[in-house]
């Protein structure tokens, strides 16, 4: 049983495990300027196919997750990433990003100093805070996650994740 809080996405939720909708997650394509260096800068997803990608693996399934890429003006493609390396944690992906090894998709407001063609996005789902049922959640983690809600709306941090995507 889940006697603490999470922060997260794309989780499958076990019995008695309650989710609630913190943001969006959105996805850009990002990429060290030193690998971009020299390279031919895509101008749409669609470029991507020629560069090197750094690409997520489901613990579960162990697939490939493949993913639509958007425009703000409701144009769809799918993404076209190379599977050059292939990592099963964000953490790893955005290091293997850093080092130069090639593009992947970030959460958009993910701290990481690369390139990012920001005009399109992968809507990932929504980041969301996990807690046990409410009958047995305990006080201190209601108060924990209802903090954490008002900090998300305060701050307006859904708005911050979308930035003016879409």
């Amino acid at each position: 049983m889940l006697r603490h809080a999470a922060i997260g996405g794309g989780f499958d939720l076990t019995p008695g495990t309650v989710s609630r909708t913190l943001a969006p997650a959105l996805l850009i394509a990002v990429a060290s300027p030193a690998y971009i260096r020299g390279r031919l800068t895509p101008v749409d997803p669609t470029g991507l196919a020629d560069l090197d990608g750094i690409v997520m693996r489901s613990l579960r399934t162990g697939r490939i997750t493949q993913r639509q890429i958007r425009n703000a003006d409701g144009l769809e493609l799918p993404i076209a990433l190379k599977q050059t390396l292939v990592v099963n944690d964000p953490a790893a992906m955005r290091a293997a990003s850093l080092l130069g090894l090639g593009v992947t998709m970030m959460l958009s407001r993910m701290p990481c100093p690369t390139w990012s063609e920001e005009n399109w996005w992968v809507d990932a789902g929504p980041i969301s805070i996990y807690y046990a049922n409410r009958t047995l959640l305990p006080s201190k983690t209601r108060v924990f996650v209802d903090f954490i809600a008002e900090l998300f709306q305060r701050e307006r941090y859904s708005e911050r994740f979308a930035r003016s995507l879409g």
